[in-house]
């Protein structure tokens, strides 16, 4: 119980590093000697320091020998040169005399590297505590390095009765100031905003984050996925004033049109990507381009309940940022968060997993992950991240 404890407080520090350390991963590392923590850090910047690290030069910076002591750290320490030496020859440098470690490196190239060195040194190393939790903080690194993607965070927000707009398409506002300001800062943390064509011709939306009453200078992409493709000399904000800032993603057919090369005489770049049996675009090889060509770590998605659902269906949501509106429209025909499908049973929904919930203004903000692997799943080591 002791050491799932100690590793728990290891992944509250590598949180502290979410969002800033891409392409690498979020890690916490702690020192403890007779029960006491005596050194902790994470990972808090690409480029700096491991964890691991941090951790011992915090116990020599309060005049505490790291020798002797166990060491706690979220993943497999690294057994190899990159930007910094390998970690596992600074804990044997240390005298480490334990590891526990949260989970192996996903890298194939580099995961079960550092804990067999530590072994084969003397130093006893104990995998796979809290290895749920832990695996929850390589959920962006996962998508960059297996999947060669952005990580997809998918923003929605819905009345209680899961609309977000009027039959007539109006969705100023569903959510409160509180909540659309929340979005801003989703946008600010991100490399690119997507939407569907839906939204692009009824919304006409600008996709800059704006901070308090600042919009932010910074040209975040525009990525647009729709089959019908915007007029050249629109009035459509992008179109008009982020021609070289905005993507569109379509079907090869449209693509080739004389209305794309129009597009792309104004700077526009026009993606074609292949269609699903369903009718969708299958986004993969869309997000795996912009993580190719333009180091895309995070995407959001802001998009209708047509796009939201194809996300879904195609394992590309990795996180859902619902915000429920204590609000009730009472519309049969109001838009949905999620619409696309013809379900006849409830065997037939898609699973996710609340990761964290707290109140925005008057709105409550649901975070939901998809299920943990079947594997993991049932280990009982993860802890649920809640919040209230």
């Amino acid at each position: 119980m002791r050491s799932r404890e100690m590793m728990l407080r290891a992944v509250e520090l590598a949180r502290k590093g979410s969002g800033n350390t891409a392409p690498n991963p979020c890690v916490g590392a702690l020192l403890v000697r007779n029960g006491e923590v005596i050194g902790q850090g994470w990972h808090q910047a690409r480029g700096g320091p491991h964890a691991e690290v941090v951790a011992l030069e915090d116990a020599r910076k309060a005049g505490r020998d790291p020798s002797g002591a166990s060491l706690f750290v979220t993943l497999e320490p690294c057994n190899h040169y990159g930007a910094t030496p390998p970690c596992t020859q600074s804990i044997l440098d240390a005298g480490i005399k334990r590891v526990y470690v949260g989970t192996a490196d996903p890298n194939p190239e580099a995961g079960g590297g550092g804990a067999a060195f530590l072994r084969q040194n003397g130093v006893p190393v104990e995998m796979g505590v809290q290895e749920g939790a832990c695996l929850d903080l390589l959920r962006d690194f996962r998508c960059w390095h297996l999947e060669g993607r952005p990580y997809v965070r998918l923003k929605l927000a819905a009345t209680l009765d899961g609309r977000i707009a009027t039959c007539g398409g109006d969705s100023a506002w569903v959510s409160c100031h509180e909540a659309r300001e929340d979005v801003h800062r989703l946008r600010k943390a991100s490399q690119a905003v997507l939407v569907g064509g839906n939204t692009l011709y009824e919304d006409d939306p600008r996709l800059t984050p704006r901070i308090g009453s600042e919009e932010a200078s910074r040209a975040t992409p525009a990525v647009v996925a729709t089959s019908r493709l915007p007029d050249r000399d629109s009035g459509l904000h992008l179109i008009r004033n982020r021609p070289e800032e905005t993507i569109i993603w379509t079907t090869p057919q449209q693509a080739r049109r004389p209305e794309a090369e129009l597009l792309r005489s104004r700077g526009i770049r026009i993606w074609p990507l292949q269609e699903r049996s369903d009718g969708s675009l299958d986004f993969a090889s869309g997000l795996q381009r912009l993580y190719r060509e333009l180091s895309c770590y995070y995407l959001l998605c802001e998009g209708g309940g047509r796009l939201a659902l194809s996300l879904c269906e195609q394992g590309l949501a990795d996180e859902i940022v619902y915000f429920l509106a204590p609000r009730i429209l009472g519309d049969d025909q109001g838009r949905s968060a999620f619409a696309g499908r013809n379900v006849q049973e409830m065997g037939q929904a898609l699973d996710y997993r609340i990761a964290d919930y707290r109140g925005v203004g008057r709105d409550l903000r649901i975070t939901l992950w998809p299920p943990l692997e079947p594997e993991k799943s049932g280990s009982g080591e993860h802890s649920s991240h809640g919040g209230s």
